[in-house]
């Protein structure tokens, strides 16, 4: 047999063992009728959700799946938790969840995975939980972004500001890296005010204008969301000040202030692939039946489908690009349940 038969033989073989597969695969990566899966969040009515949902439904619907979005309208881990428990009673296939606190959801979604209910985090995450997959953006390379356009606009040797929202995971890390990275790197640069506003843009308001009034000299201002960025800059402009805003995420308000130039720029997760990949995420744990990989898998127990961290990327909104998120342009003809 010469060598060129041989190889076209082999590549015969492969490429039928790969046909095999894929239909396999078609046969096997598909919902049964009435399958589902949900999506848990906080303060339902953010508009952060809505492209999130979006993305998540559209995965959905490419293997016809049903999905379902829950929470609960308060900021209130107790809520949500029982939101979440709420859910579990329903029996979805999976349940993509951005816990508000990492600690409290532990136990909640372990008990989820025993039932057999998969669980993936999304946006927060709950590490020490049994969720098999958590889906985000790096909020170190956020902040690590944030941190040089602060520098880069303002100077090394200046005075700048934060508002958090201590407990959320991504908000925490949004904050004490950008911190952490300025003390690092520039070490001139003074951190002036630092007091929680817990996502309440009133809250925002008042705390903005009381580090304003200590630090005339303040040249800018980092916020890890943007509930409190709408407070924040409506302190900002009252006060008639030169300070640079900037902040993760995005809502409507604040990406009019953007157009207008009141906010220098925002930092914000690439929600629809967010929630795409989550529900990919809580699919495959759900069939991971389909997939052997090379590991332990079976002798340890453990589903064999385990994303530690999936990285949804970021985008960076200016005035230049902020039609691109309008979130009514986008919902134009899109199913709204």
């Amino acid at each position: 047999m010469t060598k060129s038969i041989a190889t076209g033989i082999a590549g015969a073989f492969v490429l039928t063992a790969i046909g095999a597969a894929s239909v396999s695969a078609q046969d096997t990566l598909r919902c049964e009728p009435g399958e589902t899966y949900t999506m848990n969040v906080m303060v339902s009515s953010h508009p952060y959700w809505i492209p999130v949902y979006q993305g998540f439904k559209q995965a959905a619907a490419a293997f016809g799946c049903e999905t379902t979005f829950s929470g609960t309208p308060d900021y209130d881990i107790s809520k949500q938790i029982a939101s979440f428990e709420q859910d579990m009673v329903k029996q979805p296939a999976g349940i993509l969840v951005h816990p508000m606190q990492s600690d409290p959801f532990i136990e909640p979604i372990n008990r989820a995975m025993e039932s057999g209910i998969q669980v993936a985090t999304f946006a927060a995450d709950s590490p020490n939980s049994n969720r098999t997959a958590y889906v985000t953006s790096d909020n170190l390379a956020e902040s690590k972004f944030a941190a040089e356009e602060i520098v880069k606009q303002i100077g090394e040797n200046a005075e700048y500001a934060v508002l958090e929202n201590p407990g959320q995971s991504n908000h925490d890390l949004r904050v004490t890296s950008l911190i952490s990275y300025m003390e690092d790197n520039y070490p001139d640069m003074k951190l002036v005010g630092r007091q929680a506003t817990n996502q309440d843009s009133n809250a925002a308001y008042r705390a903005t204008a009381s580090i304003l009034q200590a630090n005339p000299n303040l040249g800018a201002l980092w916020i890890p969301e943007a509930g409190s960025a709408e407070g924040a800059v409506a302190a900002v402009l009252e006060a008639d000040a030169d300070v640079l805003v900037m902040h993760a995420d995005i809502t409507p308000t604040t990406l009019e202030h953007i157009r207008e130039g009141n906010i220098h720029m925002a930092i914000n997760p690439n929600q629809g692939v967010q929630g795409f990949m989550g529900f990919m995420a809580v699919f495959m744990a759900a069939h991971s039946d389909v997939f052997d990989p090379f590991n332990d898998y079976k002798t340890s127990g453990y589903n064999p489908m385990q994303f530690p961290y999936i990285d949804n990327g970021f985008s960076v909104i200016t005035a230049d690009n902020a039609d691109s998120f309008d979130l009514n342009t986008y919902m134009e003809g899109r199913d709204t349940n």
